[in-house]
């Protein structure tokens, strides 16, 4: 039904006891979403939001073109760190990040069939692996994202989280200073504080109601119980939290604890004297959903080597 690695898995994502996680899984039938929410609603995971393991290696890189107001986030990824720090690996993804931003391509497979614009007469699939060959490891485009407009990129620790922001504004505003400075300060912020969606009408209703059954589970879990008639107003506040914790326009900027995103904008749109808003966002924090290598230390040493 589940082995000693689901266990570990589970301990080392929600920071529960090893034989609480044990009981999780099996209480759940081996299913790993519902034991981490059996945990939470059993007030049992200390890190019940982690994301998930960053599980492979590589950069996210970025391109970005103010004169044509196109951007670009991407994500590459290789088999080892030790690869994934090289200048040529950086440099590769670099011109990758370029080619989405001129040719733009509709998806990887589309952006591997195209011609290289840094390489005359070959595709972007013999550029890869060309660069497979010469490096030993196996390297592959994971995804990436092309905006067009008012446009800002921010790639952090060296490409393990890349965001891009979509900023609404008169085009007018177009090489406005104080302009470009806000939609970075919302890009650092975002790469900060990890938001899901824009706004709260962004959220699936179904999300909502999974986060109410886990809080109200987690009450009803208590050593005094509350009423159930409690619990549900309670449960407002909570969800009204909830928004405030996902929904960018909602957050509390990071810079400023005393005023939201929402507030920051309409700050700007005032010294402006015009609407400034966000029309969309990505954030790309590197490997994240993926599964990692295992590698002990000697073998991670003779990857290296060969590489």
């Amino acid at each position: 039904m589940f082995t000693a690695k689901d266990v570990m898995a589970l301990r080392e994502l929600t920071q529960a006891g090893m034989m609480d996680c044990k009981k999780a899984l099996t209480e759940c039938d081996g299913d790993f979403e519902k034991a981490k929410d059996y945990l939470r609603e059993k007030g049992l995971a200390a890190a019940a939001k982690k994301a998930g393991r960053i599980a492979a290696e590589g950069i996210v890189g970025s391109y970005n073109c103010t004169d044509s107001g196109v951007a670009v986030i991407i994500e590459v990824n290789c088999e080892t760190d030790f690869v994934a720090k090289t200048d040529e690996f950086h440099d590769y993804v670099a011109k990758l990040a370029e080619q989405v931003g001129k040719q733009n391509p509709a998806d990887v497979d589309a952006l591997l069939a195209q011609e290289a614009i840094y390489a005359p007469g070959l595709k972007v699939s013999d550029t890869l692996n060309e660069l497979v060959a010469k490096i030993g490891e196996k390297i592959s485009i994971r995804r990436f994202v092309r905006y067009e407009g008012v446009i800002d990129t921010y790639i952090h620790l060296g490409g393990r989280i890349g965001v891009i922001v979509d900023v609404d504004a008169p085009a007018s505003l177009k090489g406005n200073e104080e302009l470009k400075q806000v939609a970075h300060d919302v890009a650092m912020h975002i790469a900060a504080a990890r938001p899901l969606y824009l706004t709260r009408d962004e959220v699936p209703a179904e999300e909502v109601e999974h986060e109410k059954e886990i809080n109200r589970n987690m009450a009803l879990n208590e050593e005094k119980p509350k009423p159930a008639a409690v619990i549900e107003k309670m449960l407002t506040g909570r969800i009204e939290k909830f928004y405030k914790e996902i929904c960018l326009l909602e957050q509390m900027f990071v810079r400023d604890n005393t005023m939201s995103i929402t507030s920051v904008l309409e700050k700007t749109s005032k010294d402006l004297g015009a609407k400034i808003t966000i029309k969309r966002f990505t954030r790309y924090e590197m490997g994240e959903g993926l599964q990692k290598r295992e590698c002990n230390f000697a073998e991670e040493v003779m990857c290296q080597t060969k590489a």
